[in-house]
């Protein structure tokens, strides 16, 4: 498998108005010892990626609107060729706001809505007033022609909501719904007693299998959660769903689970490049090596993307290849990223069969 890198998470800012439950970076309003770098040093990022690689990049955070420059770093993306993107709670999002993302050639959006109610999601989100600020932002995107789309993060405080954040999605014109499953990292530390469990985890995603074989109108895809793709393919034989085309498409990578540091990586406001959003450890930092150097070379990537040496259940798993089990998890829960997955509670056929024996 060849890999090359087709989308980066980039964290403009560590700063943030809001101060999530589950934020991966433990964001808050002031910068700390992780200041914004020079809008020179984001030309510079820019022209390092773009000299090896064409990714999609999104403009992260923190929250990236509270950057005044924002907007002068998409366009200069945008003028080197990138597909560039952003990230936004949504809460500061105005018509100025909708004007300056199409002006700057920005392609897409991504909202973050975590319940279908002020009540939910403005807990989650430790901010009175946080939900109708993103309902607002997704009337305004609509009302602007900007496509974008909405990431949920859920817990157990919220998981009840799945299925009306759902219908909110589409009540709103989005043009996709990713269901995240949290990934303790960051804030996240602080409840791990609300991740959701293994066995809930595994119903939510077959849940999700039986609405995506219903769903037309909009793009939906789990997200942190591998498993998924390993539950299509068990599903769909099980259900006789078409399972050649859905084994032919995992197989040639038009999809599958953990892309940390395969397909994805996440730049952070220091510099460093990790694998992915949600894994605390870097290969490299782009201030001292090329980005190309850090793709191609870190031990940490090239491991990661060795899946014969992944241990445990996911050593042994037929489904290693489409699911690979969540790298950040394992890290998180364990302190070994080639651990097997933490929240996955499926027993690989060679070790049913060695157990027989």
């Amino acid at each position: 498998m060849k890999f090359e890198p087709k989308w980066i998470a980039w964290e403009i800012t560590r700063r943030c108005n809001l101060k999530c439950v589950h934020c991966r970076s433990s964001s808050a309003l002031e910068a700390g010892n992780h200041p914004d770098f020079s809008l020179v040093e984001a030309k510079r990022i820019i022209d390092d990626i773009t000299s090896f690689a064409k990714p999609v990049l999104v403009l992260s955070g923190g929250e990236p609107l509270l950057r005044v420059d924002v907007f002068e770093i998409a366009a200069y993306g945008t003028e080197k060729g990138l597909r560039m993107c952003l990230a936004t709670n949504g809460t500061l999002v105005t018509d100025a706001v909708c004007e300056q993302i199409k002006a700057t050639g920005i392609r897409m959006v991504s909202l973050s809505l975590d319940g279908a109610s002020a009540e939910v999601h403005d807990n989650f989100r430790s901010m009175p007033g946080a939900f109708s600020g993103t309902i607002n932002a997704a009337k305004l995107f609509k009302k602007h022609g900007i496509s974008f789309l909405i990431n949920s993060s859920f817990t157990k405080r919220n998981q009840e909501e799945i299925p009306k954040i759902y219908r909110l999605a589409k009540e709103l014109s989005a043009t996709a719904w990713y269901m995240f499953m949290i990934v303790p990292t960051g804030r996240g530390h602080d409840i791990m007693n609300e991740l959701i469990s293994s066995e809930d985890y595994e119903e939510l995603l077959k849940w999700h299998y039986e609405m995506e074989k219903l769903e037309d109108e909009l793009l939906v895809r789990p997200t942190c959660a591998p498993s998924y793709y390993r539950v299509v393919l068990q599903q769909a034989k099980e259900q006789g769903d078409d399972f050649k085309r859905r084994t032919l498409q995992f197989s040639t990578g038009g999809s599958k689970g953990c892309l940390a540091g395969q397909l994805i990586s996440l730049i952070d406001v220091d510099g460093n490049v990790l694998p992915c959003s949600y894994f605390p450890m870097a290969a490299g930092n782009i201030r001292k090596q090329s980005f190309q150097d850090i793709w191609d070379n870190s031990t940490l990537f090239k491991e990661l993307r060795d899946f014969k040496s992944y241990k445990g259940r996911c050593g042994s798993c037929e489904y290693v290849n489409v699911c690979g089990g969540c790298r950040a998890r394992a890290y998180a829960v364990t302190g070994d990223y080639m651990a097997e997955e933490p929240f996955c509670g499926y027993v690989p056929m060679r070790m049913r069969e060695e157990k027989k024996e």
